[in-house]
């Protein structure tokens, strides 16, 4: 197996941008879309990172999502809006609102902000990481097409709908606690089956909802905790999809073909520590936790205490020096795609 190329970030941004831009998007969207990916590259979540540039031209070439889409926000009290994205890609419609939220917010104390309507969200950590920047707390949840098991359903019946929080602190990197529902991703599933490597248990189900190690077998992930994934992904659902009036999860069990258009729905939530008694406070007292967790004992075995998301941003910053690595595989997808589309290729270390 070839070495991974390397690829500094700048020009692994400018590079997906061109893609992106050539399969249909405006420069703004296709900046914003590669910006998403590459923040995820470099901080090692290969899943939502350049790898889903050839995902996403595909997604615009086939017309599911929309590359000219026009956004629009619905608003009756301050506090709160809806964004209706017009089936724009997920990294569109989630950074504009995520900047919405940081808006209102600011003048409100908090706000939420609903989508509706989008395609595939990408790393929804990205999007609370830019409320955290802000000096906000960001949440946010996202709801998608059922995928995944539900404790006492036989086959998908809910989807991994992630979760995410950002906390801003000023000395360390700011806490990230980025999850899904699921025990395991889909890709570890098609990981699995293309190194043969046996799953945990508890992990994957056959189509008929059996559990299994097997990865011929899997085709989908179980809910993480058992009735407690599959708890929050339903809550999800009705706090994103219902919220909005664009259920997916009753259309998607209901004999209308056109309740399984891939579509999905987010939440994101901006709130200002200032509202609260102080933002300066906050962040010294947010720092003050963080390090008092890294200072408890150190278990056997273990190397340090860790606080999510620290691990993913010494990550960045290392990669940030040295490059983004590109698998191979991922590499050659995007030279294809490169040659297709008559886009130089980034330089590579």
């Amino acid at each position: 197996m070839p070495d991974k190329t390397l690829v500094a970030a700048a020009d692994l941004r400018t590079f997906a941008a061109a893609l992106l831009e050539k399969g249909g998007l405006s420069a703004e969207h296709a900046a914003t879309t590669a910006d998403v990916f590459v923040w995820a590259a470099q901080r090692g979540v290969e899943s939502h990172g350049i790898a889903r540039v050839p995902a996403y031209l595909d997604l615009l070439a086939k017309g599911v999502a929309n590359a000219t889409p026009e956004l629009k926000f619905d608003s009756t009290v301050p506090g709160a809006a809806v964004l209706d994205a017009d089936r724009a890609p997920g990294p569109v419609a989630l950074t504009a609102a995520a900047e919405e939220a940081v808006t209102r917010a600011r003048a409100n104390g908090i706000a939420s902000v609903g989508v509706r309507q989008t395609v595939h969200t990408g790393a929804i950590g990205y999007y609370v990481s830019k409320i955290a920047e802000a000096g906000l707390v960001g949440i946010g949840f996202v709801a998608g097409m059922p995928n995944m098991g539900y404790t006492g359903v036989k086959g998908p019946a809910v989807a991994t709908s992630p979760l995410a929080i950002a906390v801003p602190a000023r000395e360390h990197a700011p806490l990230l606690l980025d999850m899904a529902t699921a025990t395991i991703a889909l890709g570890r599933i098609r990981q699995a089956k293309a190194s043969g490597t046996v799953l945990p248990e508890g992990a994957a189900a056959t189509a008929d909802g059996t559990p299994t190690t097997d990865p011929e077998q899997a085709v989908m992930p179980l809910p993480l905790g058992g009735a407690k994934g599959s708890g929050m992904s339903l809550a999800f659902e009705l706090l994103t999809s219902v919220l909005v009036g664009a259920p997916i999860f009753a259309a998607f069990h209901s004999d209308d073909p056109a309740g399984r258009k891939h579509r999905q729905n987010a939440l994101l939530i901006a709130v200002d520590p200032a509202a609260f008694g102080g933002a300066d406070g906050f962040v010294a007292d947010v720092d003050a936790t963080l390090e008092t967790l890294k200072g408890l004992p150190v278990a056997d075995g273990a190397d340090a205490v860790h606080y999510p998301g620290e691990r993913s941003a010494a990550t960045a910053g290392e990669r940030g020096e040295r490059g983004i690595p590109v698998a191979p595989k991922v590499w050659a997808q995007l030279t294809d795609a490169a040659r297709e589309k008559g886009v130089p290729l980034p330089p590579t270390r």
